[in-house]
Order: structure tokens, then sequence, then C-alpha cells
């Protein structure tokens, strides 16, 4: 349970998708001008990271690692991240069309969002440490805690951006850098806000 624990709080702060491993930047960049779109987004994002990264660690514990198919796992990953985006893309579109539409193009993208992605390959990674490594995936439990940290730490990014863009449409920003190019540089202040964690052995 500790474990699992410092799995959790790691992966949110010291070993935050976007601000340690810069992953799903595309959609991270494009959807955060408003909080609602962005906490619709990164909890849609947490939903299929707690569902896929548990069922691709079942799939490598207990198909590829016994049958020596290691290889595979790309194409497995992919075809069950795929999977889950298509069934949340049903459920919102039934149940938000509001949050369907102002999302548009980049909740069927999800399915390729590296973050989701790399959290399957970071678990992979992860199952071969020492178990006594605080990264280490040592069973499902990790796996869901390790699925949640990780969402809630992209949420946490994009919705923090969000609330800075939402706020900085009422300041007086340089001409040249509107739009993305302040947008850039306060993605950068927050990164290194976040390495302040980094050192910390949660």
């Amino acid at each position: 349970m500790e474990h699992a624990l410092s799995l959790f709080v790691r992966s949110i702060f010291a070993d935050n998708m976007i601000f340690a491993f810069f992953l799903g930047m595309c959609s991270y960049l494009a959807v955060s001008k408003t909080v609602k779109t962005s906490l619709g987004l990164g909890v849609a994002v947490t939903f299929v990271l707690l569902i896929t990264l548990p069922v691709n660690y079942l799939l490598q514990v207990y198909v590829l690692n016994p049958l020596n198919l290691g290889y595979l796992s790309f194409i497995l990953f992919i075809a069950v991240i795929a999977a889950i985006v298509q069934i949340v893309e049903m459920v919102v579109e039934k149940f938000s069309p509001s949050l369907y539409a102002s999302l548009g193009i980049f909740l069927p993208l999800i399915a390729v969002n590296c973050a989701i992605m790399g959290g399957s390959l970071f678990m992979q990674q992860r199952i071969l440490l020492d178990p006594e490594n605080v990264k280490a995936i040592a069973n499902i439990g990790d796996a869901f805690a390790y699925a949640l940290g990780s969402g809630l730490g992209w949420l946490v990014a994009i919705c923090c951006l969000a609330g800075i863009r939402e706020k900085m449409e009422y300041n007086d920003v340089p001409k040249p850098l509107q739009g993305l190019g302040i947008t850039f540089i306060v993605v950068g202040l927050m990164a290194m806000a976040f390495m302040c964690f980094s050192g910390l052995n949660i």
C-alpha cells in the first residue's frame, strides 16, 4: 500500500507526463485555452489511462512475458488504447454533446496521445525493476496507482495552464509573444517549478 501511494504521488509531481517527459504536448497546447474543455479532456485522458494501463499490465505479465512475445507489446498496447478511446468517445458524445463539440478532433486523438502510450511503455520498463525500487511496478495495484497518478498529473498540468491562459486574455502581452509564444514561456516556467519535485525521494 505504501509503495502504491509512493508511485501515485511520484507520477503526479516528480514523474509528471507533461513537465518531466513532455508527453502529450500537442493536445496539451491546443486544448488548454479554457478550463472547462481542459478539465473534460484531462478527465478523459485520466479515464483512458486508468483502464488501459492495468489491462496492458495484465497482457504484459500473463500473456506476453510467459510466451516470450514481448515484441508484440506495441501492437497490443495500441489496440487496447484505441478500443478504450472509442468507448470514451461514444460515451462523451452521448452524455455531453457540448463537451464533445468543444474537444473536436482532440478527443479521438487521445488514441495517439503519446502520454497514454508512454504510460504503458513506462509501466513495461518498471515491471523489470527491482521491487525495492521506488519506481517499480510489482502488481496490478501498483499499475492502477501509477495510471491514476499519471492521469491526474496530466489533468493538473492542463488545467493549470488553461487557468493561466484565461487570465492572460486580460493582460497586455507584447504583440510578438501573443498566442503560442507566451504559452511556451509559461509552460517552461511551470516545468521548472515542477523540477523541484524531481529530487524528492517520495
